[in-house]
């Protein structure tokens, strides 16, 4: 990316997170990382979602549902920093939970080998 995709994708990132606030009913949810195309129209936005009950696909759903809103609301923030407002489209960030299982897989392997040894 270019300096003003960075620049922008930064902007979008620290203006997104206070909208997707009002979004979060009981849930927590994180903007972990913004993505432009090169043209500025499209930001694949990165969420990070943990809810109480464990059932991220639900939270998401209901996120993408609500993007036309996140848009205008985006859209009243940042109308002066840019020509147009990106089209945006939310992924599920399951780095963590990535993360998490190459943690259980190092520590099962530890410990057969504590076992077998």
């Amino acid at each position: 990316m270019g300096l003003r995709t960075d620049k922008l994708a930064s902007v979008l990132k620290r203006d997104l997170a206070p909208i997707l606030q009002g979004y979060q009913r009981g849930n927590m949810i994180t903007v972990t990382g913004v993505r432009l195309t090169d043209d500025l129209l499209t930001a694949k936005i990165y969420l990070s979602i943990f809810t109480p009950d464990g059932d991220t696909h639900r939270v998401f759903d209901f996120i993408k549902e609500q993007m036309p809103a996140i848009r205008n609301e985006l859209a009243a923030k940042i109308r002066h920093q840019v020509r147009r407002i990106p089209e945006l489209v939310f992924f599920i960030d399951d780095t963590a939970e990535y993360v998490s299982k190459i943690e259980s897989l190092f520590r099962k392997i530890e410990q057969d080998r504590r076992s077998s040894g």
